[in-house]
C-alpha cells in the first residue's frame, strides 16, 4: 500500500500570539507565506487537513480556513477538487534593475518556460519608431512571447528590435531569454528607460494569462540601450500581479 503523504506543515514551527492585536488568521497566513517564499513549502506540495492544522495550533477551523483562503486569493495556494490544497508558487519579486524576466525566474527557482506566439517583421508604429530611433513605417522585428513558471502563465511579452540586430530563432527564444541571446551576439546592454503602470486585462490578454477579463495587470514599458547609446530593444510587457511584483529601493536625499 502507498504510504500516506506527510503534511509538510507538520515540520514548520507555526505559532500564534493570542496577546497580539494582529488577527490570528493573518499571523498564520504570514507564516505560511514566508514558508512558501523561503522554500520550506515547495510548489506541488499538499497542505494537510484543516481540522488537524487547527487542532495542532489550537485554532478554530474557520480561522485556519480564512488564513488559507487569503493565500489562495494571492495565488500562492490552489484548491484542487479531489486533490486538496496545493502550493503553487511564491511570488517573483523583481528588483528595478536591467535584468530579464527569464533570469529573474531562474534566480527565484521558478523553472521558466516560453511559448513564442509571434516572431516576424512588421512596419514600425509611431511609438515603436520613436523608442528605437528609426523611421515610422520602416521594418522592425516583432516578437510576442508567453512566459510561464511551473507551467502557469506569468507574463505576456511584446518586444520590438531594430532589423538585423541579431538572429531571432524561435527555438532559441523558447529555450532562453532575449537578453541572453543579445549578450551571446556581442551586444553590451548598458542602460534602459522604463515605466511601470497598471490596467485591466483585455479579453485576449485574459485568455492568454488565465485571468478574468478586466482583471488588474501590471504593465511595463522599457527601451534598452547598448554601450554606444543605440536603442536595441523596446518592450511592452504585462504581468499577473498575483505572481509578480516590482521592488524599489528608495534613498533619502541629504
Amino acid at each position: 500500500m502507498p504510504k500516506p503523504e506527510v503534511d509538510p506543515t507538520a515540520t514548520l514551527d507555526l505559532r500564534v500570539d493570542r496577546t497580539s492585536p494582529v488577527p490570528l488568521y493573518f499571523q498564520l497566513s504570514q507564516q505560511l507565506e514566508a514558508a512558501i517564499e523561503h522554500g520550506a513549502l515547495t510548489p506541488g506540495s499538499l497542505l494537510g487537513n484543516e481540522i488537524e492544522l487547527a487542532g495542532r495550533l489550537g485554532l478554530s477551523r474557520p480561522t485556519v480556513r480564512q488564513a488559507i483562503q487569503s493565500l489562495v486569493d494571492k495565488g500562492l495556494l490552489v484548491r484542487r477538487r479531489g486533490v486538496g490544497t496545493q502550493v503553487v508558487h511564491s511570488q517573483v519579486k523583481r528588483p528595478l534593475e536591467l535584468s530579464s524576466l527569464y533570469d529573474d525566474l531562474e534566480a527565484a527557482g521558478q523553472r521558466p518556460a516560453t511559448s513564442v506566439v509571434v516572431n516576424t517583421v512588421v512596419p514600425a508604429s509611431a511609438e515603436v519608431a520613436a523608442a528605437l530611433g528609426v523611421a515610422e513605417g520602416s521594418e522592425v522585428h516583432r516578437v510576442e512571447r508567453l512566459r510561464l513558471a511551473h507551467g502557469e502563465p506569468m507574463a505576456y511579452l511584446v518586444n520590438h528590435l531594430p532589423p538585423g540586430l541579431l538572429d531571432l530563432d524561435t527555438g532559441q527564444l523558447e529555450a532562453t531569454g532575449l537578453y541572453r541571446l543579445m549578450r551571446a551576439a556581442g551586444i553590451t546592454l548598458h542602460s534602459a528607460r522604463q515605466s511601470i503602470g497598471a490596467r485591466g486585462a483585455t479579453a485576449p490578454e485574459a485568455e492568454r494569462l488565465g485571468e478574468a477579463e478586466g482583471a488588474p495587470l501590471l504593465t511595463m514599458q522599457r527601451t534598452t540601450f547598448d554601450d554606444t547609446g543605440r536603442a536595441v530593444e523596446f518592450g511592452d510587457h504585462i504581468y499577473r500581479p498575483s505572481r509578480y511584483s516590482f521592488e524599489f529601493q528608495l534613498l533619502v536625499r541629504p
